[in-house]
């Protein structure tokens, strides 16, 4: 594996701390083993990458995502897509993932699908494909029978709970996903549903999942559903919209991380027809996120990003720069957005030790953008450079190109 050195004119280390100027790395195989400010001296190394002119942060992290789906706004493909069989769903999920990495995006957590075809890939295709990624699939969603979530997932077997149906059912899945509540009234502002599980059933399914060495990611929107997830122990809230202040406070207390998606609202203002003053109440719905997200702040609930991509005008990859836009509107600055798509993320997806800070002795796992940090995050939308492990990886032009690390 190929040493060098870097000449970063900034560096973001993606631990919420000020962007630094000016710094020095050494890389030998994959681990950064130097950083520091750079001397005058360090300017002749014979194997310096002068990248004086742009700036260096952590892989990025998309924690709420569906690989399955696209955001296109045509109708035709997302019902193709919603039932597709895997042969059909493999290029798309790959397409999807192609578009991660080719905004710096080193790991994805998806939200489920109705045929565990992500679960799949990751299993028999992902290998194949080249593409130095993390995927994390729950295979499906688990959902009340006769509720919303049936994109996604399913409910548990008829005379099985769910609890028992989650030890038999999510064998080999990275974590367990369950749909605790509806989706977001787009015809009344702040509408609220209850529960799907009454709380013991919710409680003990992740308690199987805990036995099973898997956090729980909850899909829950109001007050209730909200706090039954955590009271019965969820390690992520999904969604969130108006879980109210006292949740907050709670999870700020306990630490339990909040993926808002709240690029999904501003999508629907941007792209769906004013029908029935639909996107008056998407944007009502988003400006009251932003301040559930600026309160988070205040009480430092540990955040994520995740933009629910594979949602209608939510694409993959791009989302994420409009996500960390909207957490810089809510009262974030730079660099601890950059901290809920990296530090935060990786801890969540128990990956700390391989990605998500840039720092001495862990894996060179960065990206390079052009210019000043004030930039960002406009310049991940073409990033100059994406290093796994201390390796360059050369997007190709086309799936059917070579995918893979290159050499400097």
């Amino acid at each position: 594996m190929q040493s060098f050195s870097i000449f970063a004119g900034w560096l973001i280390d993606g631990t919420g701390a000020p962007a630094s100027e000016n710094m020095f790395l050494r890389i030998e195989n994959g681990l950064i083993a130097k950083l520091r400010p750079a001397r005058q001296a360090d300017m002749y190394a014979a194997d310096l990458l002068n990248l004086s002119h742009c700036t260096l942060l952590p892989g990025l992290f998309d924690c709420h995502v569906h690989t399955c789906m696209s955001g296109t706004l045509d109708p035709e493909p997302r019902r193709r897509q919603l039932n597709c069989d895997f042969d059909q769903a493999a290029p798309v999920i790959q397409e999807h993932l192609l578009a991660h990495l080719n905004h710096g995006i080193v790991a994805v957590r998806d939200g489920g699908d109705y045929a565990a075809h992500s679960l799949r890939f990751k299993r028999e295709r992902l290998r194949t494909t080249g593409l130095p990624l993390e995927l994390l699939s729950p295979g499906k969603a688990w959902r009340c029978r006769g509720r919303y979530g049936r994109i996604i997932g399913r409910p548990a077997p008829d005379g099985q709970s769910l609890a028992e149906a989650i030890l038999e059912k999510n064998v080999g899945t990275d974590h367990v996903k369950i749909v605790n509540s509806g989706v977001n009234s787009l015809a009344q502002f702040a509408k609220e549903t209850p529960p799907q599980f009454p709380y013991e059933e919710l409680a003990a399914a992740v308690r199987s999942g805990q036995k099973m060495g898997l956090k729980t990611m909850a899909h829950a929107n109001g007050r209730q559903p909200v706090r039954w997830a955590l009271e019965a122990g969820c390690h992520s809230i999904e969604h969130g919209f108006f879980m109210g202040s006292e949740n907050l406070q709670w999870m700020a207390d306990r630490q339990i991380f909040w993926t808002p998606t709240a690029y999904t609202m501003k999508a629907y203002c941007q792209f769906a027809e004013n029908t029935n003053g639909q996107a008056e109440i998407a944007q009502k719905n988003l400006d009251h996120q932003l301040e559930q997200i600026a309160l988070a702040r205040q009480l430092e609930v540990p955040l994520v990003l995740g933009t629910d991509s594979g949602s209608l005008g939510v694409d993959h990859g791009e989302a994420l720069i409009e996500e960390l836009r909207l957490f810089m509107e809510a009262g974030y600055s730079l660099e601890a957005g950059i901290r809920a798509a990296t530090f935060n993320a990786a801890r969540l997806l128990g990956l700390e030790k391989e990605m998500g800070r840039i720092s001495k002795g862990m894996p060179a796992t960065f990206l390079v953008t052009q210019g000043v940090p004030s930039q960002l995050p406009d310049a991940l939308s073409h990033p100059q450079a994406v290093y796994i492990r201390g390796q360059w990886w050369a997007a190709p032009k086309t799936l059917e190109s070579p995918v893979g690390p290159a050499t400097l």
